[in-house]
């Protein structure tokens, strides 16, 4: 599958803007947004084959049924077809398909060959004449652990033989977790007592911890860097593969910066936290749920949409969370989002502290956590991606933990439930977009986005299995203050390439907030909505520039009636 790249870079046209930017001048600009094609070709399949696997059983693993109770032709001895067997291979091919390798070994004889592909669904038939390979392919409603049963029946010489192989699907699905710390170098929790030195990794360990099972394929951290004296980056990567060209959280001297990974885990069920700045950290890492491959809760995404905003009374009541108090929202049942969901992704914003502190995010119901989702500085709007279980009455909790008030807002940007489908596809994290970069992966994409501009970015436009990406968005060389929203976009690469895209309407979400000068890296699960596009809009009103880096995708079941 080959999928165009397309970028396409727009001024804005006049629209009401909704997000969070305090105190920004705003001016009309109604030209039209100008195209640029690009000519990188990609195939999401073959960005996510390093964690396809192959099954096997060998040939000699066939099992002998003998007479099939079928009469033999005339003339045929009863121990006819005596070298039959089958030789079995079953190979990933995306989040819930496989292609099984089912290479038949016969004299010259018509055969009846029978697939139970393990998953209660009909028996598959094909039919061979003599030795054959045959390469049936099937996609799972649910991702999880089966067997495959071949069977080979030879009618004319009365013999049948039999063989299986187990197998598990490459897609795995969400089970939360209550928020709990991991990792604080602060207080020798779970590492040594001391800073991260520069250029060197803290390690996590994921897999058995607490009731978190060994195997676990993908987890949700959300990592925090303090105590900084130099500026630098933190990189979150599976143990035991190579650190990847791409950064998590950005960091200056004296910030206490949080960012929300979406992370493969390695073979020995751990992850690395890098330091890649100059001088030592500390490291915080909480979690709030892991991916495995059997059923649990599958992702469907949403346009980001608007549950909460303290300043207008929305989901909450009117004016300022005080110090030290929390308050509940609901969450299923409103706004597109079911009754019945275990978890919600989230982008929490918070806008106009009075001094500095943070927000814990935690279930409707459940005890306050020793955990963190947005840390800010008195005056400080900040934003941050949180994934978090939602109670049993479908509700969550938002606590300001400083000691003066602060306003709150709260964007949906998907949901974690039982009829969910979308798979997660860990990718080891690789660069996808650079503005500031001339020779990038993706051409056409070089410079700033333009104030109240936005960049159209192709993912996988021909993948329609593909619901969502894993993303972090980095902004940077930031020409004044702003915020970023990220949204589908309505067009299809053709109605680009022709000319006939109309400007998708600006969102009304953020996703980051900046101020001018600094670099704020978020992680947003983007939805590409029904042509595999996501628009990145710079909501303010000076050029700023854009890093994105994806770390896996969604991927629902095409079945094939």
């Amino acid at each position: 599958m080959r999928s165009r790249r397309l970028v396409v870079s727009a001024a804005a046209i006049v629209a009401a803007v909704v997000g969070v930017l305090p105190g920004t001048a705003q001016a009309a600009d109604s030209s039209a947004p100008a195209v640029r094609q690009v000519t990188k070709q990609s195939d999401p399949k073959k960005v996510g084959a390093s964690h396809f696997r192959t099954f096997t059983s060998g040939a000699d693993k066939s099992v002998r049924k003998g007479p099939s109770g079928v009469a033999r032709a005339a003339g045929v001895a009863a121990a006819g077809n005596p070298d039959l067997q089958v030789a079995l291979s079953a190979t990933n091919t995306g989040a819930h398909s496989l292609q099984l390798e089912a290479n038949v070994t016969s004299a010259d004889a018509a055969l009846e060959v029978s697939i139970s592909w393990g998953d209660g669904g009909p028996v598959q038939k094909l039919t061979a004449s003599g030795s054959a390979l045959l390469l049936p392919e099937h996609t799972y409603a649910e991702v999880g652990e089966y067997t495959i049963k071949v069977g080979v029946n030879d009618v004319a010489n009365n013999v049948h033989i039999e063989n299986e192989v187990a197998v598990v699907t490459s897609g795995s699905e969400f089970t939360p977790y209550e928020p709990t710390r991991l990792l604080d170098t602060r207080e020798g929790f779970r590492a040594p007592k001391a800073k991260v030195a520069p250029y060197s990794s803290a390690r996590v360990k994921i897999g058995g911890y607490g009731t978190i099972p060994a195997g676990v394929q993908a987890v949700v951290l959300n990592v925090t860097v303090t105590n900084t004296t130099s500026a630098g980056h933190i990189t979150a990567f599976d143990t035991g593969n190579q650190r990847p060209n791409a950064s998590n959280i950005n960091f200056e001297p004296g910030q206490t910066v949080p960012n929300l990974v979406v992370v493969p885990v390695g073979n020995d069920g751990s992850v690395d936290l890098y330091n890649g700045g100059w001088e030592s950290v500390d490291l915080i890492a909480d979690i709030t749920g892991y991916f495995m491959p059997k059923a649990a809760n599958g992702y469907t995404p949403m346009d980001p949409t608007r549950f909460v905003d303290t300043r207008e009374g929305l989901g909450a009541n009117k004016g300022q969370v005080p110090g030290q108090t929390s308050f509940g929202t609901q969450i299923a049942g409103l706004r597109g989002v079911p009754q019945g969901v275990k978890a919600v992704a989230l982008n929490v914003t918070v806008t106009g502290p009075k001094e500095a502190g943070h927000l814990i995010v935690y279930p409707g119901g459940g005890k306050i956590p020793l955990a963190s989702n947005v840390n800010f500085t008195a005056g400080q709007t900040v934003a941050n991606s949180v994934i978090v279980p939602v109670g049993a009455d479908g509700s969550i909790n938002i606590r300001n933990n400083a000691w003066a008030g602060a306003d709150v807002v709260v964007d949906v940007v998907g949901y974690y439930s039982p009829a969910g489908k979308g798979a997660f596809m860990p990718l080891s994290p690789m660069r996808w977009l650079d503005t500031r970069d001339p020779e990038g992966a993706i051409s056409g994409a070089f410079g700033p986005i333009a104030g109240r501009g936005y960049l159209a970015v192709p993912f996988f436009p021909e993948d329609g299995a593909v619901s969502a990406y894993v993303l972090n968005t980095t902004v940077t060389n930031t020409a004044g203050g702003g915020f970023l929203s990220v949204a589908p976009d309505p067009n299809t690469v053709e109605q680009y390439e022709k000319g006939t895209a109309v400007t998708p309407a600006r969102p009304g979400a953020s996703t980051l907030n900046w101020t001018k000068g600094k670099t704020v890296p978020n992680l947003v699960q983007a939805s590409g909505g029904q042509n595999g596009i996501v628009d990145f809009w710079n909501q303010g009103w000076e050029k700023t520039d854009l890093v994105v880096d994806i770390s896996g995708y969604y991927e629902n079941p095409v079945i094939n009636p």
